[in-house]
């Protein structure tokens, strides 16, 4: 469905942070931002992003110090993406082939914006409701 492009429903508001700041500055920057994940730029490049999860498990589980491990240790990389003319369907897909949760939208190495699978879930009943209104269209001339 071209009304369903992944630039109508991404997040535009990018957070980030460079990837030599350490977990305690990141974590820091999510909360000021109320975000549970950021991207990490080297040189202002998208190189990775970095989860609430990640400090968790990464960070927090192994008795580590936050203000000693830096974001790039525990970032994930390279980073899984979408362009922004791509549909939520295939979104959906790379989410689930890939195992994530948050895809950034980038175009020619530009990002554009963050798309999540709260936010696919989100517009998951308007797709249906689309889809079927579309099938009964072209299914009610025929008698079907």
């Amino acid at each position: 469905m071209s009304a369903y492009k992944v630039k109508h429903y991404m997040r535009t508001e990018i957070p980030t942070i460079e990837s030599n700041a350490t977990v305690s500055e990141a974590s820091k920057v999510m909360d000021k931002t109320d975000g549970e994940f950021l991207i990490v730029l080297k040189e202002l490049i998208p190189v990775g992003i970095v989860t609430d999860r990640d400090f968790v498990k990464k960070v927090l589980a192994k008795d580590l110090d936050p203000k000693k491990v830096y974001v790039s240790e525990v970032m994930t990389s390279p980073l899984v993406t979408i362009d922004p003319d791509d549909d939520l369907t295939k979104a959906s897909e790379i989410m689930q082939k890939n195992n994530v949760h948050r895809l950034p939208v980038v175009k020619d190495g530009i990002i554009y914006g963050v798309l999540t699978a709260v936010d696919i879930t989100f517009r998951f009943i308007d797709y249906v409701n689309q889809s079927t209104k579309e099938l009964l269209r072209w299914a009610i001339p025929f008698g079907i």
